[in-house]
């Protein structure tokens, strides 16, 4: 590995002493965002964007004409440019497992100028090699010419995955149903057998096809689920008479049913799926940036090739926003430098994602692990202690769900908490309630929570409506809870790909700013090493005793009450 450059320590910046004194000179004069409206008629104008048929309007955020300047200086100080384009280049800037990020090269065209060799690869040509071998197999599938061992077309996929090889494919099936022409398809994460269960439930075997999602084919829960899904395939094929009881027509049904999104072709073999029919990525791709890759198998068996071209086009509008656009216009970047200034000088710890749209109802849980597996971390990418805080908890909830559940404490609560609102103009299902557009009374909400989480509501205002005076402070809206609005056109394949690579580019320069590397998740591991140390106490004295003593009284309480 070659030599590791430090990153620069953000607190060490001028611009981070600047930011610190702005804050302290804001909190002197009081932040009003009423007021800065009123003293800038151009406020929305020059914090307003459109990038990739979405429109941003960042004029309600805490932010002044100084403080943007001054986040991007800080992230020139702290070299922001230069990682993004080594980043571009395919430069090895997962330091702790020594590999280039490339998640930019799964939605880069064919015929770009120029290659982009790393590590001896042409990727851009090995992208498309693979996205050829999917389009092509997803096509004998949707067109029938794939048939399942009895004879019969596909009508259902069964997609196993856990983590990044689940979450993507799951928030964007369901973002986009609209645009559903293909096959039906179900998602298994979970290992409890609850879940398997359940998306197993009223599917028949004939029409069913199989996609187990595992880069190494060793994934425990993955592989656990696909067993089980080929027990139940295999069994209930016997059960209705279409195959017979014998190892040849146990691998012919195998198959017929179940192919694969892995390198490990010999564990796929081992398995019983044949090597043609699985479908590699790369060390360069984390799974949690990877749904654009043979990841989204499923999704180009829904949607079809043209709309996932589109999906790949969205990401790539983004992409090149971002590479391309000066600081001061940059949306990703000003988004992810507010998220900074949120976070390290308002102390936030969370961050809320409410989309207006009930289709992106997975969203808030697919940028969970985008954001806090990426900058979740105590250390800096050269192993050094961070010097701030770093990363938020992401989290929301669609619509006006969200209104009647948390808004409470976005709005009267003691914490800060920066939100994200999105909504699009169109709706695919157009609603009338007598002569009201309920689609409008829905965006009339979008628009009403910002305005309010931003100007509030005085007491004197509250007093106007008659209220009794001890009641006053209680219906305060202090205001000034900062938000940006993204308002889109329509929840298109394109725009769902531009909303994703939004929030990989903003997580990517909250990451820059803190120095950490936001590309492994060794914090996921201590788990799974110990789970598989735990499993043989479930009936082993002996591995029961080596279990601390907590875990060794929950394992007791297993012990006697199971059935």
């Amino acid at each position: 590995m070659a030599t590791i450059k430090a990153p620069v320590d953000p607190t060490s910046c001028a611009a981070w002493k600047a930011l610190e004194d702005h804050k302290a000179a804001l909190d002197e004069k009081g932040i009003s965002l009423k007021d800065w409206f009123a003293a800038d008629p151009d406020r929305v104008s020059k914090l307003s964007f459109d990038v990739a048929d979405l429109h941003f309007d960042l004029s309600k955020n805490l932010v002044t004409d100084e403080t943007i300047p001054l986040l991007v200086q800080l992230a020139r100080e702290v070299g922001l440019e230069e990682r993004r384009d080594a980043m571009f280049a395919g430069e090895h800037i997962n330091t702790t497992e020594d590999r280039a990020v490339l998640h930019t090269a799964l939605r880069r065209q064919k015929n770009e100028a120029g290659t982009l060799i790393v590590d001896g690869q042409d990727c851009i040509a090995d992208v498309h090699e693979v996205l050829d071998r999917m389009y092509d197999f997803a096509e004998r599938v949707r067109s029938g010419e794939w048939r399942g061992v009895t004879g019969h077309s596909i009508k259902n996929v069964v997609s196993i995955g856990i983590g990044g090889s689940d979450l993507g494919p799951v928030m964007v099936y369901e973002s986009l149903k609209p645009f559903i022409d293909g096959p039906s398809v179900r998602f298994v994460s979970n290992i409890d057998p609850n879940d398997m269960a359940e998306k197993l439930r009223g599917l028949d075997p004939e029409t069913t096809l199989v996609i187990v999602v595992s880069k190494t084919f060793t994934t425990l829960e993955t592989i656990t689920n696909a067993r089980e899904a080929r027990t139940w395939l295999l069994d209930t094929l016997r059960e209705q008479g279409a195959i017979n009881n014998t190892p040849e027509a146990a691998a012919d049904a195998v198959a017929h049913h179940f192919v694969a999104v892995s390198t490990a072709l010999d564990l796929v073999a081992d398995f019983g799926i044949d090597p043609n029919n699985a479908f590699g990525f790369w060390s360069w791709v984390g799974g949690r940036y990877s749904v654009d890759s043979a990841v989204g198998l499923s999704l180009i068996l829904a949607f079809g090739r043209e709309k996932f071209e589109n999906f790949l086009a969205g990401f790539r509008a983004i992409d090149e926003h971002f590479l391309n656009t000066p600081l001061e216009q940059n949306i990703p970047v000003l988004m992810g430098l507010m998220n900074v200034w949120y976070v390290n000088f308002f102390n936030a710890e969370s961050h809320a994602v409410l989309p207006y749209c009930q289709y992106l109802h997975r969203f808030p849980a697919y940028l969970q692990q985008l954001t806090m597996e990426s900058n979740g971390k105590g250390t800096r990418w050269d192993g050094t202690p961070v010097t701030t805080k770093t990363g938020e908890v992401f989290w929301g909830e669609a619509g006006t769900n969200g209104q009647h559940a948390f808004y409470q404490l976005i709005h009267q609560g003691t914490r800060l908490i920066p939100a994200d609102f999105i909504a699009f103009v169109n709706t695919p299902n157009p609603t009338k309630d007598g002569d009201q557009d309920v689609h409008e009374v829905f965006l009339a909400n979008f628009l009403a929570q910002t305005k309010a989480l931003a100007f509030g509501k005085t007491a004197d205002e509250v007093r106007a409506e008659g209220t009794a005076e001890w009641m006053v402070p209680a219906r305060v809206f202090t205001g000034n809870r900062p938000t940006t609005s993204i308002f889109g056109k329509a929840l298109t394949p394109f725009a769902m790909g531009a909303l994703i690579a939004l929030y990989e580019h903003i997580t990517f320069v909250e990451g820059t700013v803190w120095g950490v590397n936001s590309f492994d998740q060794w914090g996921v591991e201590l788990g799974k090493q110990l789970a598989k140390q735990i499993t043989p106490a479930f009936d082993d004295d002996d591995a029961m005793a080596k279990q601390d003593a907590s875990t060794q009284a929950l394992l007791a309480f297993y012990r006697a009450n199971r059935v």
